[in-house]
């Protein structure tokens, strides 16, 4: 039975980019939502203030209260603001995400897949029904229905519904480039691929998973930091109940509005609203960047990786040899090495015989024959040579001595000039090629692994954050040397075998630091279990993707240094705004605690530093500034932190600096303006 998929691909692109308000009114709806004290427990610092807000809301009905009912219906409405506030920061950076899950989602639904029921013999099957195991047929024009891996045939694929990129990428049996991500479309040929998850494992559903917020697990970082803030809420919850006593034995009475308003001001509610949010924008950015985390704690370890593990090809370098140079032969003019060059190079496809091109545009323009006039000699492993016969004359390049032997001469009749600077082009691990035309030999071409343009910035810039870089390549020594002085990399693994990579990972990780390592390779996957951050490429081997806790969809090796970035913006941002939640305390105690032992001991009015204009002004300040800076810090939460090339050191005092000494001064400033206002407006 051939059953079609007739779906076709969903557009990718972010709500938040194409479609602003319909994200910020369904992030105020859902602000409503969550005051569900089921959804609230994820977040035990709001649930807290929830119910002071429902015990203001209901002290408000109760008659012979010290307090105006006013004022106390003020308080009662910026508690719950408050709440409201820190519901609204999650909602939005849960949406961010949700037009990609949705996208994703709508491409999925109603797949059939051909499953193979014998040699030659399928069946249509909800893709939804597949099982690991199960083998697929997919044919051009069709969705792939699940994450696998090719068994048999060749095809391009377009990946753009996962990945965004449009242009299609060659997936095939065997090899490194076996692995294909259901949802994804082939575009020629076949594939018959084995699937290699069940439901709800899959690639796409991984992704759907992280970037919708509700659905994503907290990390170790987070369970401790909600476990520090439910024992700051616990000790001011006891301070709190201790005051009323307190109050009494001294003769006076505290009202109970007032006291709530005092325990919700000293928790931490600015951390307390943002952090789930801080949480969700990070794996957002991550999903940005079209990588799938199977763990949080990866992310977050990969914000404190202390060693960076590469593999040179693709990473450091471009991966395909370039030209980078030419030498000509004695007698032999440079305008005839480049015009026989070009000419032996113009039908090359290969991408060593485009860079030649590419090289010799730029260098030499000269006037080229039209491809059609050209009688192409292809290259093969058996000659080792390619190039043209065009106008009765015939264009040669090749190996040294497959050109030698296509001449007729031996290496000893080399020119001097030129067997030098093979033998140096060779022992910097570069490959020589020689040229030919006509049965004159005009020279040598010289391909080398070029470094990626930046690439030395980028790691100078991870020095800084005392990252130490190590190139991974199974060069020679010499040549490895070489490479990793250019790209300037701190240490080098030449010749590197799987027992090399995991003894270096595994020695690094007994001296106590974080290692991270990218590969491809089913020879890369004990390394990558075993390194703290593993991101796998998503088209290499089923076993590099299962061993990883990364996978990027894109499969660009130098994202792991982006991936490094984010977790450090993670790791920063909840610790910048813990700072500057915890340091707001300071101030409020100067503005409530004077406030409510006014009329029981006079003398706290010197405490009264802000010169607020009564203890009911004093108390409304501090809740609506308590509030108001949870929607001052959302851009923040969602943004995060920008974490500058600088040790840790240097990024502890720029933080203690501006959120620790910013949570000091912060309040002071903003309590003392609400006040003015509320006074002139009549509303304390």
């Amino acid at each position: 039975m051939n059953a079609r998929n007739e779906l076709i691909d969903q557009p990718v692109r972010h709500e938040a980019a194409a479609h602003p308000a319909p994200l910020w009114r369904e992030a105020l709806r859902q602000a409503f939502v969550k005051l569900d004290p089921r959804q609230l427990m994820r977040q035990p610092v709001m649930l807290l203030v929830e119910i002071t807000a429902l015990m203001t809301t209901l002290l408000c009905f109760v008659p012979g209260q010290a307090v105006a009912t006013g004022v106390a219906v003020q308080i009662a409405l910026w508690l719950w603001f408050t709440v409201l506030f820190a519901n609204f920061a999650e909602a939005l950076a849960e949406g961010r995400g949700k037009a990609r899950a949705d996208s994703l989602k709508a491409g999925s639904q109603g797949l059939i897949a051909r499953r193979q029921v014998a040699p030659g013999q399928y069946e249509g099957i909800a893709a939804s029904r597949l099982r690991r195991g199960d083998v697929v047929r997919v044919e051009a024009g069709e969705l792939i229905p699940g994450d696998g891996e090719v068994i048999e045939g060749i095809a391009a694929v377009n990946e753009a519904a996962i990945t965004g990129e449009s242009a299609p990428v060659i997936r095939e049996s065997g090899g490194d480039r076996s692995a294909v991500t259901g949802n994804t479309r082939v575009v020629s040929d076949w594939l018959l691929v084995r699937i290699s998850a069940n439901p709800g494992e899959s690639t796409l559903d991984r992704m759907i998973a992280l970037v919708e917020g509700a659905r994503r697990q907290k990390t170790p970082n987070e369970v401790a930091l909600d476990i520090l803030l439910i024992g700051l809420s616990l000790i001011f919850l006891l301070v709190v109940a201790t005051l009323q006593p307190f109050a009494r034995f001294s003769g006076g009475e505290l009202p109970l509005v007032f006291l709530v308003a005092l325990l919700v001001t000293l928790v931490p509610t600015t951390i307390g609203g943002l952090l789930s949010a801080i949480g969700i924008a990070g794996m957002d950015r991550l999903v940005r960047l079209n990588v799938i985390a199977k763990s949080g704690r990866a992310v977050e370890a990969a914000g404190d990786v202390q060693v960076l593990l590469l593999d040179k090809t693709g990473t450091i370098t471009f991966g395909n040899r370039r030209c980078s140079a030419m030498l000509k032969s004695p007698g032999v003019s440079g305008q005839a090495l480049a015009q026989g060059a070009l000419l032996a190079s113009l039908a090359d496809d290969t991408p060593e015989g485009k860079s030649i091109v590419e090289y010799l545009r730029n260098l030499h323009p000269m006037p080229e024959p039209a491809r059609d006039r050209l009688t192409v000699v292809p290259f093969s492993a058996e000659t080792r040579l390619s190039g043209v016969d065009w106008e009765g004359h015939v264009y040669r390049k090749g190996a040294v001595d497959a050109v030698l032997g296509f001449l007729g001469l031996t290496r000893e009749q080399l020119p001097e000039p030129l067997a030098r600077e093979i033998e140096r082009i060779a022992q910097s691990g570069g490959t020589p090629l020689l040229v030919c035309a006509d049965g004159q030999l005009l020279g040598v071409i010289h391909l080398k692994d070029v470094v990626k343009p930046g690439i030395r910035e980028r790691f100078a810039e991870l020095r800084r954050l005392g990252i130490r870089t190590v190139m991974v390549t199974g060069d020679n020594p010499l040549t490895a040397a070489a490479i990793a002085a250019e790209a300037g990399v701190d240490d080098v693994i030449a010749e590197a075998t799987p027992e090399k990579k995991l003894a270096r990972i595994r020695q690094e990780q007994a001296d106590g630091r974080l290692v991270a390592m990218c590969g491809d390779g089913a020879n890369d996957a004990p390394a990558l279990a075993q390194a703290d951050v593993g991101l796998a490429m998503n088209d290499g081997t089923q076993a590099a993707r299962e061993a990883a806790n990364l996978v990027d969809l894109d499969s660009d090796p130098t994202k792991l240094l982006d991936v490094v970035q984010v977790g450090k913006e993670l790791l920063v941002t909840r610790g910048a705004l813990t700072t500057f939640s915890v340091a707001n305390d300071v101030a409020k105690y100067f503005a409530i605690l004077p406030a409510l032992f006014s009329g029981i001991y006079p003398q706290l009015g010197v405490l009264n530093l802000m010169g607020l204009a009564s203890p009911q002004s004093a108390i409304l300040s501090a809740i609506v500034f308590n509030a108001l800076i949870i929607v001052a810090l959302i851009p923040l939460a969602l943004r995060g932190v920008r974490v500058e090339a600088a040790d840790a050191a240097s990024l502890l005092r720029r933080n203690l600096l501006i959120y620790g000494l910013g949570g000091l001064v912060a309040p002071f400033v903003g309590i003392k303006l609400i006040d003015l206002l509320l006074t002139a407006v009549g509303l304390a």
